[in-house]
């Protein structure tokens, strides 16, 4: 039983010391036609690093690393149709990328520059927007545990 937790680090894992260092996350730019990605990945960004308490999650323009982001991708790809009708899509992958760059305030220098991707499975029923909208937070919260792992975790 005890072999399970051997591996298990108290405190941040990247040797930094917990609430150090502030982080700010800037609002990311959208370069696709979904506009609801922008505060849904935002929003869920903060959350995880808050959570996550590696750093003071910083919102009066002062933070030690300061977050930009830019959405590069949304894509929707059919994984399975309708039994009845082979034309209509029944179950969807729906697929975000964006670019996660994390600057130094003080030395103005790249710290982290990754693309990341989130990825949400919605099945559709007689509307299709309406299932992307109740997938959005969930896309959303997935490129925002990987790109809070990449940052608190990050060997920058």
């Amino acid at each position: 039983m005890l072999a399970g937790c051997a591996a298990y680090q108290l405190g941040p894992t990247n040797h930094r010391i917990a609430g150090a260092q502030s982080i700010q996350v800037n609002p990311f730019v959208n370069q696709t036609i979904e506009p609801r990605l922008t505060v849904a990945i935002g929003n869920a960004l903060r959350k995880d690093l808050q959570q996550d308490g590696t750093y003071q999650l910083d919102t009066h323009d002062t933070g030690d690393i300061i977050v930009n982001g830019t959405i590069t991708k949304f894509n929707r790809t059919y994984l399975s149709f309708d039994p009845k009708d082979v034309v209509t899509p029944r179950d969807y992958q729906l697929e975000v990328t964006a670019l996660v760059v994390a600057t130094e305030r003080s030395t103005s220098k790249v710290v982290m520059s990754r693309i990341v991707s989130g990825h949400a499975t919605i099945r559709v029923g007689s509307d299709v927007n309406s299932a992307e909208n109740r997938a959005v937070p969930l896309l959303a919260e997935n490129l925002a545990k990987k790109a809070s792992s990449l940052l608190t975790d990050g060997d920058w």
